[in-house]
Protein backbone atom coordinates (compact mmCIF):
# COMPACT_ATOMS: atom_id res chain seq x y z
CA UNK A 1 0.00 0.00 0.00
CA UNK A 2 2.76 2.27 0.82
CA UNK A 3 4.75 1.60 -2.01
CA UNK A 4 1.01 2.71 -4.47
CA UNK A 5 0.73 5.52 -1.98
CA UNK A 6 4.55 7.18 -3.35
CA UNK A 7 3.95 5.90 -6.51
CA UNK A 8 0.83 8.14 -7.05
CA UNK A 9 2.17 10.87 -5.10
CA UNK A 10 5.15 10.78 -7.38
CA UNK A 11 2.56 10.87 -10.47
CA UNK A 12 0.73 14.03 -9.41
CA UNK A 13 4.02 15.91 -8.73
CA UNK A 14 5.09 15.04 -12.25
CA UNK A 15 1.57 16.37 -13.63
CA UNK A 16 1.60 19.24 -11.80
CA UNK A 17 5.02 20.06 -12.48
CA UNK A 18 4.71 19.48 -15.87
CA UNK A 19 1.60 21.62 -15.88
CA UNK A 20 3.12 24.63 -14.59
CA UNK A 21 6.42 24.48 -17.04
CA UNK A 22 4.22 24.61 -19.52
CA UNK A 23 3.13 27.68 -18.41
CA UNK A 24 6.25 29.28 -17.91
CA UNK A 25 7.40 27.89 -21.25
CA UNK A 26 4.04 29.75 -23.43
CA UNK A 27 4.06 32.87 -21.36
CA UNK A 28 7.98 33.16 -21.97
CA UNK A 29 7.10 32.21 -25.91
CA UNK A 30 4.91 34.49 -26.51
CA UNK A 31 7.01 37.31 -24.21
CA UNK A 32 9.55 36.74 -27.18
CA UNK A 33 7.36 37.11 -29.98
CA UNK A 34 5.69 40.26 -28.71
CA UNK A 35 9.65 41.20 -28.27
CA UNK A 36 9.99 40.51 -31.90
CA UNK A 37 7.35 41.97 -33.39
CA UNK A 38 7.03 45.58 -31.28
CA UNK A 39 4.01 48.09 -31.40
CA UNK A 40 1.47 48.01 -33.88
CA UNK A 41 1.33 51.04 -35.82
CA UNK A 42 -1.72 53.66 -34.65
CA UNK A 43 -3.00 55.35 -37.39
CA UNK A 44 -3.24 59.15 -36.68
CA UNK A 45 -4.34 62.87 -37.78
CA UNK A 46 -0.96 65.47 -37.48
CA UNK A 47 -0.71 68.98 -38.40
CA UNK A 48 2.65 70.87 -38.23
CA UNK A 49 2.51 74.11 -36.19
CA UNK A 50 2.48 77.98 -37.01
CA UNK A 51 2.01 81.11 -36.22
CA UNK A 52 -0.87 83.18 -36.43
CA UNK A 53 -1.77 86.70 -35.84
CA UNK A 54 -4.74 87.08 -32.86
CA UNK A 55 -6.41 90.12 -32.48
CA UNK A 56 -7.62 90.25 -28.74
CA UNK A 57 -11.08 90.64 -28.17
CA UNK A 58 -13.53 90.58 -25.55
CA UNK A 59 -16.96 88.41 -26.69
CA UNK A 60 -20.35 88.94 -25.48
CA UNK A 61 -23.56 88.45 -25.87
CA UNK A 62 -26.00 91.69 -26.10
CA UNK A 63 -29.59 92.66 -26.77
CA UNK A 64 -30.33 95.27 -29.21
CA UNK A 65 -32.21 98.65 -27.81
CA UNK A 66 -34.11 101.27 -29.50
CA UNK A 67 -32.64 104.83 -28.76
CA UNK A 68 -35.86 105.82 -28.25
CA UNK A 69 -39.29 103.39 -27.77
CA UNK A 70 -42.45 103.86 -26.33
CA UNK A 71 -45.92 102.41 -26.34
CA UNK A 72 -47.87 105.14 -27.60
CA UNK A 73 -50.81 105.30 -25.25
CA UNK A 74 -54.15 107.67 -24.56
CA UNK A 75 -53.75 109.84 -20.93
CA UNK A 76 -57.90 109.90 -21.35
CA UNK A 77 -60.38 107.56 -22.06
CA UNK A 78 -62.39 107.65 -25.24
CA UNK A 79 -63.62 105.93 -28.30
CA UNK A 80 -61.81 106.01 -31.43
CA UNK A 81 -62.91 108.34 -34.40
CA UNK A 82 -60.23 107.53 -36.37
CA UNK A 83 -57.04 105.97 -37.36
CA UNK A 84 -54.61 107.89 -39.30
CA UNK A 85 -51.62 105.59 -39.73
CA UNK A 86 -50.55 102.34 -41.50
CA UNK A 87 -48.37 99.89 -39.66
CA UNK A 88 -44.77 99.99 -40.32
CA UNK A 89 -45.27 103.73 -41.70
CA UNK A 90 -42.21 105.94 -40.80
CA UNK A 91 -43.66 108.77 -39.20
CA UNK A 92 -42.79 112.53 -37.86
CA UNK A 93 -42.26 113.87 -34.31
CA UNK A 94 -45.87 115.27 -33.70
CA UNK A 95 -47.45 113.41 -36.71
CA UNK A 96 -51.51 112.61 -35.95
CA UNK A 97 -51.71 108.91 -35.19
CA UNK A 98 -55.53 108.48 -33.66
CA UNK A 99 -58.66 110.79 -32.99
CA UNK A 100 -60.81 110.28 -30.23
CA UNK A 101 -64.43 111.39 -29.74
CA UNK A 102 -64.01 114.80 -27.93
CA UNK A 103 -67.43 116.06 -29.28
CA UNK A 104 -68.99 116.33 -25.87
CA UNK A 105 -65.45 117.80 -24.44
CA UNK A 106 -65.18 120.48 -26.91
CA UNK A 107 -68.78 121.32 -26.27
CA UNK A 108 -67.80 122.01 -22.80
CA UNK A 109 -64.99 124.07 -24.03
CA UNK A 110 -67.39 126.16 -25.58
CA UNK A 111 -68.99 126.85 -22.72
CA UNK A 112 -65.71 128.17 -20.72
CA UNK A 113 -64.78 129.91 -22.97
CA UNK A 114 -68.29 131.74 -23.66
CA UNK A 115 -68.27 132.22 -19.07
CA UNK A 116 -64.37 133.36 -19.69
CA UNK A 117 -65.26 135.98 -22.32
CA UNK A 118 -68.29 137.60 -19.53
CA UNK A 119 -65.94 137.49 -16.55
CA UNK A 120 -63.74 139.20 -19.00
CA UNK A 121 -66.44 142.25 -19.91
CA UNK A 122 -67.68 142.18 -16.77
CA UNK A 123 -63.88 142.70 -15.59
CA UNK A 124 -63.47 145.87 -18.17
CA UNK A 125 -66.75 147.53 -17.42
CA UNK A 126 -66.34 147.31 -13.49
CA UNK A 127 -62.74 149.25 -13.80
CA UNK A 128 -64.49 151.85 -15.90
CA UNK A 129 -67.08 152.05 -12.81
CA UNK A 130 -63.86 151.86 -10.33
CA UNK A 131 -62.50 154.90 -12.26
CA UNK A 132 -65.49 156.85 -11.71
CA UNK A 133 -65.50 156.14 -8.22
CA UNK A 134 -68.94 154.24 -8.63
CA UNK A 135 -67.83 150.62 -7.46
CA UNK A 136 -64.88 149.54 -4.48
CA UNK A 137 -62.27 148.54 -5.42
CA UNK A 138 -62.67 144.82 -3.89
CA UNK A 139 -65.47 144.46 -6.18
CA UNK A 140 -62.45 144.47 -9.27
CA UNK A 141 -60.07 142.81 -7.58
CA UNK A 142 -63.10 139.91 -7.26
CA UNK A 143 -63.56 140.06 -11.06
CA UNK A 144 -59.92 140.18 -11.56
CA UNK A 145 -59.87 136.87 -9.69
CA UNK A 146 -63.16 135.37 -11.10
CA UNK A 147 -61.56 135.74 -14.82
CA UNK A 148 -58.50 134.20 -14.04
CA UNK A 149 -60.00 131.55 -12.62
CA UNK A 150 -62.64 131.16 -15.83
CA UNK A 151 -59.45 131.33 -18.14
CA UNK A 152 -57.97 128.66 -16.11
CA UNK A 153 -61.00 126.30 -16.60
CA UNK A 154 -60.47 127.03 -20.53
CA UNK A 155 -57.04 126.06 -20.99
CA UNK A 156 -57.15 122.82 -18.24
CA UNK A 157 -60.24 121.62 -20.94
CA UNK A 158 -58.38 122.63 -23.88
CA UNK A 159 -55.58 120.37 -22.71
CA UNK A 160 -58.53 117.50 -22.52
CA UNK A 161 -59.79 118.41 -25.67
CA UNK A 162 -55.60 117.99 -27.15
CA UNK A 163 -55.42 114.76 -25.25
CA UNK A 164 -58.29 113.35 -27.50
CA UNK A 165 -55.43 113.85 -30.32
CA UNK A 166 -52.86 110.70 -29.94
CA UNK A 167 -49.81 112.19 -31.83
CA UNK A 168 -45.97 111.26 -32.16
CA UNK A 169 -43.81 111.68 -29.10
CA UNK A 170 -41.01 111.58 -31.78
CA UNK A 171 -39.74 110.12 -35.19
CA UNK A 172 -39.80 106.70 -36.02
CA UNK A 173 -40.97 103.52 -37.52
CA UNK A 174 -44.42 102.77 -36.27
CA UNK A 175 -45.24 99.01 -35.65
CA UNK A 176 -48.66 96.85 -35.88
CA UNK A 177 -51.66 98.23 -34.28
CA UNK A 178 -54.64 95.70 -33.57
CA UNK A 179 -56.93 99.44 -32.49
CA UNK A 180 -59.55 99.97 -35.00
CA UNK A 181 -62.44 102.74 -35.05
CA UNK A 182 -65.51 102.42 -32.98
CA UNK A 183 -62.99 100.87 -30.45
CA UNK A 184 -63.13 102.32 -26.45
CA UNK A 185 -59.84 102.68 -25.15
CA UNK A 186 -58.98 103.22 -21.70
CA UNK A 187 -56.12 105.24 -19.75
CA UNK A 188 -52.74 103.55 -20.76
CA UNK A 189 -54.49 101.44 -23.42
CA UNK A 190 -51.77 100.26 -26.11
CA UNK A 191 -52.59 102.36 -29.46
CA UNK A 192 -49.17 100.84 -31.23
CA UNK A 193 -45.21 100.82 -30.80
CA UNK A 194 -43.07 103.61 -31.92
CA UNK A 195 -39.23 102.91 -32.30
CA UNK A 196 -36.19 105.17 -33.56
CA UNK A 197 -34.38 102.66 -35.34
CA UNK A 198 -31.45 104.63 -36.84
CA UNK A 199 -29.13 104.37 -35.10
CA UNK A 200 -30.02 101.48 -32.46
CA UNK A 201 -28.46 100.92 -28.74
CA UNK A 202 -26.71 97.60 -27.95
CA UNK A 203 -26.84 96.62 -24.35
CA UNK A 204 -24.08 93.57 -23.40
CA UNK A 205 -21.98 92.57 -19.95
CA UNK A 206 -18.47 92.47 -19.48
CA UNK A 207 -16.92 91.06 -16.24
CA UNK A 208 -15.51 93.14 -13.79
CA UNK A 209 -11.62 92.34 -14.69
CA UNK A 210 -11.86 93.19 -18.18
CA UNK A 211 -13.40 96.92 -17.62
CA UNK A 212 -9.75 98.33 -18.30
CA UNK A 213 -10.06 97.14 -21.33
CA UNK A 214 -13.23 99.28 -22.78
CA UNK A 215 -13.35 103.03 -23.21
CA UNK A 216 -15.96 105.23 -24.64
CA UNK A 217 -15.04 105.68 -28.25
CA UNK A 218 -13.76 102.07 -28.68
CA UNK A 219 -15.10 100.21 -32.13
CA UNK A 220 -17.00 96.92 -31.57
CA UNK A 221 -18.58 94.83 -34.24
CA UNK A 222 -21.75 93.31 -34.05
CA UNK A 223 -22.78 89.92 -35.69
CA UNK A 224 -26.58 88.04 -35.58
CA UNK A 225 -27.75 84.98 -37.14
CA UNK A 226 -30.55 86.83 -38.90
CA UNK A 227 -27.93 88.00 -40.98
CA UNK A 228 -25.37 85.53 -41.13
CA UNK A 229 -21.72 87.01 -42.76
CA UNK A 230 -22.93 90.13 -42.22
CA UNK A 231 -20.66 92.62 -39.60
CA UNK A 232 -22.55 95.40 -38.05
CA UNK A 233 -19.73 98.13 -37.16
CA UNK A 234 -20.30 100.40 -33.94
CA UNK A 235 -18.61 101.95 -30.94
CA UNK A 236 -19.21 102.46 -27.40
CA UNK A 237 -20.98 104.97 -26.23
CA UNK A 238 -21.42 104.39 -22.42
CA UNK A 239 -20.28 102.48 -19.53
CA UNK A 240 -22.42 101.87 -16.60
CA UNK A 241 -21.22 103.84 -13.17
CA UNK A 242 -21.84 100.44 -10.97
CA UNK A 243 -21.17 96.66 -10.93
CA UNK A 244 -23.96 94.44 -10.72
CA UNK A 245 -23.50 93.00 -7.18
CA UNK A 246 -25.41 89.73 -8.47
CA UNK A 247 -22.84 89.10 -11.35
CA UNK A 248 -20.07 91.38 -11.10
CA UNK A 249 -20.66 92.43 -14.86
CA UNK A 250 -20.62 95.83 -15.87
CA UNK A 251 -23.11 96.85 -18.66
CA UNK A 252 -21.76 98.57 -21.92
CA UNK A 253 -24.31 100.51 -24.51
CA UNK A 254 -22.46 100.83 -27.96
CA UNK A 255 -24.61 102.94 -30.68
CA UNK A 256 -25.04 101.00 -34.44
CA UNK A 257 -25.56 102.79 -37.39
CA UNK A 258 -28.51 101.22 -38.90
CA UNK A 259 -29.65 103.07 -42.21
CA UNK A 260 -31.06 100.27 -43.42
CA UNK A 261 -33.30 99.00 -40.64
CA UNK A 262 -32.00 95.52 -40.50
CA UNK A 263 -31.35 95.68 -36.75
CA UNK A 264 -34.32 95.80 -34.57
CA UNK A 265 -35.09 96.25 -30.66
CA UNK A 266 -35.43 92.83 -29.10
CA UNK A 267 -32.61 91.09 -31.31
CA UNK A 268 -29.55 89.19 -29.54
CA UNK A 269 -26.56 89.70 -30.84
CA UNK A 270 -22.74 88.59 -30.74
CA UNK A 271 -20.49 91.43 -29.60
CA UNK A 272 -16.79 91.54 -30.46
CA UNK A 273 -14.95 93.99 -28.76
CA UNK A 274 -10.91 94.65 -29.60
CA UNK A 275 -8.74 95.20 -27.33
CA UNK A 276 -4.76 96.30 -28.11
CA UNK A 277 -2.85 94.88 -30.41
CA UNK A 278 -2.49 92.30 -32.61
CA UNK A 279 -0.26 89.27 -31.31
CA UNK A 280 1.62 86.64 -33.04
CA UNK A 281 0.92 83.23 -31.12
CA UNK A 282 2.18 79.38 -32.39
CA UNK A 283 -0.79 77.91 -32.24
CA UNK A 284 -2.75 74.09 -32.48
CA UNK A 285 -6.18 72.79 -32.60
CA UNK A 286 -7.87 72.48 -28.87
CA UNK A 287 -7.63 68.53 -29.47
CA UNK A 288 -4.18 68.27 -29.67
CA UNK A 289 -3.73 68.93 -26.51
CA UNK A 290 -3.88 66.41 -23.35
CA UNK A 291 -4.47 68.23 -20.32
CA UNK A 292 -3.59 66.97 -17.18
CA UNK A 293 -3.14 67.90 -13.45
CA UNK A 294 0.71 67.83 -13.71
CA UNK A 295 1.04 69.19 -16.75
CA UNK A 296 -0.12 69.71 -20.35
CA UNK A 297 1.44 67.38 -23.67
CA UNK A 298 1.07 66.89 -26.92
CA UNK A 299 2.49 64.21 -29.10
CA UNK A 300 4.82 65.04 -31.53
CA UNK A 301 6.00 63.13 -34.77
CA UNK A 302 9.49 62.03 -34.84
CA UNK A 303 11.46 59.66 -37.54
CA UNK A 304 13.34 57.01 -36.00
CA UNK A 305 17.14 57.34 -36.23
CA UNK A 306 17.67 53.30 -36.07
CA UNK A 307 18.09 50.75 -38.80
CA UNK A 308 15.92 48.34 -38.01
CA UNK A 309 13.07 50.93 -37.95
CA UNK A 310 13.67 51.84 -41.96
CA UNK A 311 10.82 50.49 -44.23
CA UNK A 312 11.41 48.49 -47.41
CA UNK A 313 12.23 51.85 -49.06
CA UNK A 314 15.07 53.22 -46.89
CA UNK A 315 12.60 55.57 -45.37
CA UNK A 316 12.27 55.95 -41.78
CA UNK A 317 9.29 54.88 -39.77
CA UNK A 318 7.35 57.25 -37.60
CA UNK A 319 7.58 57.59 -33.85
CA UNK A 320 5.18 59.76 -31.11
CA UNK A 321 7.25 61.28 -28.67
CA UNK A 322 5.36 62.68 -26.13
CA UNK A 323 6.18 66.34 -24.89
CA UNK A 324 5.20 68.83 -22.34
CA UNK A 325 3.73 72.27 -22.88
CA UNK A 326 2.62 75.81 -21.94
CA UNK A 327 -0.25 76.98 -23.38
CA UNK A 328 -1.68 80.18 -22.98
CA UNK A 329 -4.50 81.91 -24.69
CA UNK A 330 -8.01 80.57 -26.88
CA UNK A 331 -9.75 81.48 -29.44
CA UNK A 332 -12.35 79.18 -30.67
CA UNK A 333 -11.04 75.81 -31.35
CA UNK A 334 -7.67 77.23 -31.21
CA UNK A 335 -4.74 77.44 -28.58
CA UNK A 336 -1.94 79.41 -28.15
CA UNK A 337 1.16 77.14 -27.23
CA UNK A 338 3.54 79.28 -25.39
CA UNK A 339 6.44 76.87 -24.51
CA UNK A 340 7.35 73.15 -25.56
CA UNK A 341 7.85 72.78 -29.20
CA UNK A 342 8.92 75.24 -32.31
CA UNK A 343 7.18 76.25 -35.68
CA UNK A 344 7.06 73.42 -38.12
CA UNK A 345 7.03 71.05 -35.53
CA UNK A 346 4.32 68.39 -36.66
CA UNK A 347 1.76 67.37 -33.86
CA UNK A 348 -0.73 64.62 -33.75
CA UNK A 349 -4.57 66.18 -33.64
CA UNK A 350 -6.45 62.96 -33.28
CA UNK A 351 -6.24 59.69 -31.90
CA UNK A 352 -3.28 60.56 -29.24
CA UNK A 353 -5.39 58.71 -26.57
CA UNK A 354 -3.98 55.13 -28.17
CA UNK A 355 -0.47 56.62 -27.98
CA UNK A 356 2.63 56.27 -26.05
CA UNK A 357 6.33 57.08 -26.47
CA UNK A 358 7.96 55.35 -28.93
CA UNK A 359 4.60 54.20 -30.93
CA UNK A 360 4.60 53.53 -34.55
CA UNK A 361 2.57 56.09 -36.38
CA UNK A 362 0.49 55.79 -39.47
CA UNK A 363 -0.19 59.41 -40.62
CA UNK A 364 -3.92 59.93 -42.21
CA UNK A 365 -4.84 63.21 -42.64
CA UNK A 366 -8.53 62.44 -44.59
CA UNK A 367 -10.36 64.06 -41.90
CA UNK A 368 -9.23 66.91 -39.55
CA UNK A 369 -10.63 68.01 -36.44
CA UNK A 370 -11.96 71.52 -36.71
CA UNK A 371 -9.34 74.55 -36.27
CA UNK A 372 -11.54 77.44 -36.55
CA UNK A 373 -11.19 80.49 -34.72
CA UNK A 374 -14.48 81.33 -35.35
CA UNK A 375 -16.48 78.35 -34.76
CA UNK A 376 -20.09 78.05 -35.46
CA UNK A 377 -22.84 75.77 -33.43
CA UNK A 378 -23.68 72.28 -36.32
CA UNK A 379 -27.44 72.57 -37.06
CA UNK A 380 -27.47 69.00 -38.93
Amino acid sequence: MKKRMTIMLIAVGLLIGGLVGFNFFKGYMMQKYMGKGGLPPATVSAMKADYQLWQPQLNAVGTLRAVRGVDVTTEVAGLVRSIDFKAGDEVKAGQVLAQLNADSDIAQLHSLEAAAELAAIVYERDKAQLAAEVISKAQVDTDAGDLKSKRAQVAQQQAVVEKKTLRAPFAGKLGISIVNPGQYLNPADKLVTLQTLDPIYVDFYLPQQQLPQVAIGQALTLTTDTYPGVAFVGKINAINSKIDTNTRNVQVEATMPNAKRQLLPGMFANVKVNSGDENRYLTLPQTAITFNPYGNTVFVVKASDKKEDQDEKGNARLLAQQVFVTTGPTRGDQVAILKGIEPGTQVVTSGQVKLKNGTPLIIDNKVQPSNSPDPKPQEQ
